[in-house]
């Protein structure tokens, strides 16, 4: 029997006893202590939620797409269930690899990992692996299934479509944090409507795989998604003060390497979230630590400057000693724009199926990237840094 876990964006979840198992693990309730969004309470307050309950969110969601589009496709029952499965397990776990404070800490991982390598290391070879394992053998998903959704059933490959639910331009992870996002930061932005864009989902047939499309009537509701995406990015996911906190955190590791190490080792990795980290910075005596803690960052004097300004600023700052911190920020509205591997079609009145990024004018109007220069120095140095910044 499921049980119902209440959350604030979907109302009642339901989770079956074996997710519930899984959920119970050290290394998905370590996720109750990873803030979704790093440093941006300390520009939006109520942005403390994490990623705990964003995946349940993202699961909730996913199950929704899965069941519309799934309805409209004939398959076995017993397979449909598998697929349904493995999907709502792939998009549960897809952030159980996140380091502390979500992206602020990713630069630190070893070997080039990126939380994803760490999410499917936790899945394949772990005691989480080992708990997943034991309690989906009966319904013959493992953690092959789950990392690689590749489901051929009858000649029909499915994976392309239960990846695009997982990771694409209309997936549930997107529908879901900037939902909840927006929520806890106290911003329009990253509202839209998920009901009629997700009742307008179809499957769309390419030879022998299926692939997600959107009927055209829905065209509106998606495009004011995508600029949800990119509007929460611009005022909120870049806002200048989580910014400059994780560039003072980046100066912190340069000056402190070995003061706070993210362990190789999984059984340790899954020990560690948010709280160590801000027991290493309050007790560390290093400067950057103490500004980081004390809430005393440098101070943004430039953000609205082209790169040739901006790096001249930089020059003048350094030839007059000042210290600073240079930024670039920027994120497109979609990272697959070009070259997609698994393109999101629309589907026209007439039965037509389109790429989406040949049929949205708003993909060729937003392909410019949100992108801020900015430039920060020390309080004792902003009004000479100001007067600089000003001559240009």
């Amino acid at each position: 029997m499921s049980v119902q876990i209440r959350d604030s964006i979907h109302g009642s979840i339901p989770i079956e006893p074996c997710e519930l198992r899984l959920i119970d693990h050290p290394a998905f309730q370590r996720l109750r202590n990873i803030r979704q969004l790093g440093f941006a309470d300390l520009a939006f307050p109520g942005a403390t939620h994490s990623r705990y309950s964003h995946s349940l969110g993202a699961m909730h969601l996913a199950t929704r797409i899965f069941d519309h589009v799934f309805s409209q496709i004939e398959v076995e029952i017993q397979e449909r269930a598998r697929m349904r499965q493995a999907l709502r397990l792939a998009v549960l776990l897809h952030d159980l690899g996140h380091t502390p404070l979500s992206h602020s800490l990713e630069s630190r991982l070893s070997s080039g990992n990126n939380h994803e390598d760490i999410t499917r290391q936790l899945i394949q070879n772990s005691s989480f692996s080992l708990c997943l394992r034991k309690e989906f053998e009966c319904a013959e998903i493992g953690p092959d299934e789950i990392i690689s959704l590749d489901f051929k059933i009858g000649g029909i490959d499915f994976q392309p479509i239960l990846q695009q639910m997982v990771s694409s331009e209309c997936d549930a992870d997107r529908m879901d944090y900037l939902q909840r996002d927006s929520f806890y930061c106290g911003v329009n932005y990253g509202k839209f409507d998920a009901d009629w864009l997700i009742s307008n989902l179809v499957p769309v047939y390419q030879e022998n795989q299926v692939y997600l499309g959107i009927r055209s009537k829905a065209l509106y509701s998606f495009e004011d998604f995508l600029l949800s995406r990119y509007h929460m990015f611009a005022s909120v996911y870049l806002h200048h003060t989580p910014v400059i906190f994780e560039k003072m955190l980046v100066r912190y590791f340069e000056d402190c390497p070995d003061e706070f190490v993210i362990p190789v080792d999984l059984e340790k990795f899954i020990q560690i979230d948010d709280t160590d980290v801000w027991m290493h910075l309050k007790s560390s005596q290093n400067v950057w630590a103490e500004r980081i803690v004390q809430r005393k960052p440098y101070r943004l004097i430039s953000d609205e400057r082209t790169p040739e300004e901006h790096q001249a600023i930089c020059h003048q700052l350094a030839s007059q000693s000042i210290d600073f911190i240079a930024s670039e920020s920027k994120n497109a509205i979609s990272k697959y724009f070009e070259g997609s591997s698994q393109p999101l079609y629309v589907q026209t009145k007439r039965g037509d199926l389109v790429p989406l990024n040949q049929y949205s004018e708003l993909y060729q109007r937003y392909q410019k990237p949100v992108h801020f220069n900015r430039i920060y120095v020390a309080p004792k140095d902003q009004e000479r840094a100001q007067s600089i910044n000003q001559a240009f």
